[in-house]
């Protein structure tokens, strides 16, 4: 007897866990697929493509520049006359130069290192733009996935609640015939199947909805089947304090909001550099081929070092620093206000989350209790005992609230788990399982 237990223990439980894998692996196809169609992310992609290429433009400003130059020309020389008023014979010259030109900057104020600074923060920052966006379509997407599934759900309890006042209404008709139920019972059971015939409409027209906006959403064609009582494994913060501190340290848009201001004062830095000297040193090598009349080639080197200081550009220097000052105030300000609504918004995640967990358990047991009360109910009015047809009304309708409330907690579970992680700034594709 105990070895037969076993055995059925082994079975639900090897069933139990294949199915929890076919719906996982079922779950991370629709979020990779979200990854991979969604045009937003495609274009943010390119974006960092392009910032990558920033910063070797910055780069190149430290290396030297050489340039190969030349020209070639064709002149005539006519009515010519000397010093003493003879005439000249008229001359054809076609004078050609080829030219090297090296040039290093030496100094700049510092504008140049500023600049490459700047483009590796616009990298970082493209990077956490990417991974911020990464987050918010996995959110949305798991969001369009139990939304589905909730749709689902209530669909299937709309289609067994009609099939049930639809047994009743034939029961009470048969049941009116023979006297049993006064016409007036009979005509609540009749209005009762109207209602939940056009909760069925609804239901319906919710779902095709839901279909339309996963596929919006995810870019495939919708499935006919989800497991809204699937819920992934996440690594979810054992309390509100761990999740501030991961918040803090990983957030996109408190990191973004930081490389931000770091980037307003390098635009500061780089300013201030405008006003400083700079140096440079150049290298030029020319040749001249048919120079004049007198000299047919021409070799010519050169080295020159130039230094510049912009004493006054009609303000126009102080101008561009005091902005770059009041920039600096700007992201500093913004940067306090992102790391104050981070928290916020984390604390109300977590809070979403933890009250999830508790309407999901009290739901389940409101379910259980609607079940075992709509049974009896209905058996004992079903065998002629004292239940009205009003009571077997409110016991039906109040299994359906309790189904549906049950399938909205679990919808509403799985996504504040999602959205807890994505508040913190730990939602990726790795961390599902």
């Amino acid at each position: 007897m105990i070895i037969k237990i076993m055995k059925k223990f082994l079975i639900l439980l090897i069933f139990y866990l294949f199915t929890n894998q076919v719906y996982a692996q079922d779950l991370l196809k629709i979020l990779s697929d979200a990854f991979k169609n969604n045009s937003k992310l495609n274009a943010e992609r390119a974006s960092l493509s392009a910032s990558k290429q920033d910063v070797n433009i910055s780069r190149g400003e430290f290396l030297p520049s050489v340039t190969i130059s030349g020209d070639a020309a064709a002149q005539k020389d006519t009515n010519r006359v000397n010093q003493s008023g003879a005439s000249l014979q008229d001359t054809h010259s076609a004078p050609e130069s080829r030219s090297v030109l090296v040039e290093q900057k030496i100094f700049d104020g510092f504008s140049n290192y500023n600049a490459f600074k700047k483009s590796k923060l616009e990298l970082d920052y493209a990077k956490l733009e990417l991974n911020k966006l990464e987050q918010e379509v996995l959110l949305n997407a798991a969001k369009a996935y139990y939304n589905l599934g909730y749709n689902f759900e209530n669909l299937k309890f709309n289609e067994s609640n009609v099939e049930l006042f639809e047994r009743q209404v034939e029961s009470d008709r048969s049941r009116l015939e023979r006297g049993e139920i006064s016409l007036t019972d009979f005509a609540q059971s009749e209005s009762s199947l109207a209602g939940a015939q056009a909760k069925l409409i609804t239901a319906k027209n919710e779902l095709i909805s839901g279909k339309k906006n996963f596929q919006k959403i995810i870019g495939s064609k919708a499935p006919e089947e989800i497991d809204i009582g699937f819920f992934p494994n996440l690594k979810i913060p054992s309390n509100l304090q761990t999740a501030t501190v991961i918040s803090e340290q990983i957030n996109p848009r408190l990191n973004l909001a930081k490389i931000d201001l770091e980037i307003a004062k390098r635009e500061l830095y780089a300013a201030k550099g405008d006003l400083s000297p700079s140096a440079k040193i150049s290298y030029q090598k020319k040749k001249n081929y048919d120079f004049s009349s007198t000299v047919d080639e021409r070799e010519q080197e050169e080295v020159k070092a130039t230094i510049t200081w912009p004493l006054f550009k009609g303000g126009k220097n102080l101008s561009s620093v005091k902005k770059a000052k009041f920039k600096v105030e700007e992201k500093k300000l913004i940067f306090e206000d992102i790391t104050d609504q981070v928290q916020i918004d984390t604390a109300n995640a977590w809070t979403t989350y933890d009250s999830s967990k508790g309407v999901l358990d009290a739901t389940a047991a409101q379910l259980k209790a609607a079940e075992i009360a709509n049974e009896g109910i209905t058996l004992e009015y079903e065998t002629g005992n004292k239940r009205t047809t009003l009571e077997v009304i409110q016991s039906r309708t109040l299994l359906l609230d309790a189904r549906t409330s049950f399938a909205k907690a679990q919808r509403d579970f799985a996504i504040a788990q999602f959205n807890l992680l994505a508040s913190i700034g730990d939602l990726y594709l790795d961390n599902i399982k």
